[in-house]
């Protein structure tokens, strides 16, 4: 069934499903999160009285961000960089700052369907159950399914979006809502990465209706949701499950990653020590040389990363000194020690936590804001870091083997 409810005539304009398990019915909402007319329709539906529950979706954490204006305010940034956060931050913000570039453009918030819901469900007294799957553990997912190079492409493509600047119209907004449009962006999205399609689509859907399976209290529930999860989710919860509170335990795991990945650093390091080795057992003068070249490429590399962050002048010489010799440390990166020196030069104001979402949706702010500005020094010193690592060690090993 994929019908408008004749209770609300061309008014709607979302497209629906119902669902009948056993005694329970579940309304199939599919909403496009930057839809001033989603956020309307939510509305009307739970202020209709039809429903005894209302589902969304959203989890705990994303709950909080759109609940708790003041979360961001209250973010341990120095916490963040030291349990190796800083790099999810980001993405998540850049993610947000998408979303709400387009939401600028037609005045409404991200959300806005999500927040009609939270507080049309509170002033009905209906209960409100958060079915989404925590969006840290499906980045992570995403991180472990995807290989390497597909890794960096998707960073690079998260954050090219920023800067765009194509308007996109209302109303394709608006159609992004109808099935065939959907099915047919996924399907072309599958085809280029079935595994990032599966994290992020296809194990939400199950995960959204093994909670929805998992807790049918209600007879009558509504559930929004973004459009593109309306087929899957409906497929799931009418093909049944036999053990849906086991199906959350399986989606909330978090795989471990390969051991060859986890052991590459070490290997790196042995090598690398190795070639120094090598290279004074030849001659001293080989060995000095090498060594030099290992400082200056990797520290050089890595203090371009700050430079271009526009790190603090004693920041981008930390990023010198510190990147040699965190790369030769795997329990410690260059981007943890760059960060943590801006953060101390260049502590963060109350108002770079208040202004902190609406900076990052543009590209400028990303530099002007404290607080992002700290995360693109750990990211791009790390990436420079990185790549002064391979470049280094491929040049130790070119003058010992070369020839």
């Amino acid at each position: 069934m994929n019908e408008p409810d004749p209770r609300q005539g061309a008014q709607t304009a979302g497209p629906r499903r119902e669902v009948v398990v056993g005694d329970h019915r579940y309304l199939l909402l599919g909403t496009a999160h930057v839809s001033r007319a989603s956020a309307e329709e939510v509305r009307r539906e739970i202020e209709s009285g039809a429903y005894d529950a209302v589902a969304i979706e959203l989890c705990d954490a994303r709950h909080a961000a759109l609940t708790n204006a003041g979360e961001l305010a209250q973010m341990d940034l120095f916490q963040v960089l030291r349990q190796g956060k800083a790099g999810m931050v980001a993405a998540n913000l850049a993610l947000g700052a998408y979303q709400q570039r387009l939401a600028d453009q037609f005045g409404i918030e991200p959300g806005a369907e999500m927040r009609a819901a939270i507080e049309s469900t509170a002033a009905a007294g209906l209960p409100l159950a958060l079915i989404d799957r925590n969006i840290g553990i499906t980045l992570k997912r995403v991180y472990r399914r995807i290989p390497w190079w597909q890794r960096i492409s998707t960073m690079g493509a998260l954050f090219a979006s920023l800067l765009s600047s194509d308007k996109i119209e209302e109303s394709d907004i608006e159609k992004l809502k109808e099935g065939d449009m959907l099915e047919s962006t996924f399907n072309e999205f599958a085809s280029e990465s079935a595994a990032m399609h599966e994290a992020l689509i296809d194990e939400r859907d199950r995960y959204m209706a093994a909670k929805l399976l998992a807790a049918p209290g209600a007879r009558h529930t509504l559930v929004v949701v973004g459009a593109g999860h309306l087929k899957g989710l409906a497929g799931y919860l009418e093909a049944g499950m036999d053990a849906p509170r086991e199906t959350i335990e399986r989606l909330d795991h978090v795989p471990p990653g390969a051991r060859w990945v986890k052991w590459l650093p070490w290997a790196i390091v042995v090598l690398v020590f190795a070639g120094f080795a090598l290279g004074f057992s030849r001659s001293t003068g080989l060995g000095q040389q090498m060594v030099v070249e290992w400082v200056v490429i990797n520290g050089a590399l890595s203090a371009l990363g700050a430079l271009i962050a526009l790190g603090h002048p004693l920041t981008v010489l930390t990023a010198f000194v510190a990147a040699p010799i965190t790369s030769l440390n795997p329990t410690i990166g260059a981007g943890m020690v760059t960060a943590a020196a801006e953060l101390w030069l260049r502590k963060p104001r109350v108002g770079d936590f208040s202004t902190l979402k609406s900076d990052v949706t543009r590209v400028s702010g990303w530099w002007k804001n404290r607080v992002s500005r700290t995360l693109l020094v750990f990211v791009l010193s790390t990436a420079g870091s990185a790549a002064g690592t391979y470049i280094a060690g491929f040049r130790i090993f070119g003058q010992l083997f070369g020839g």
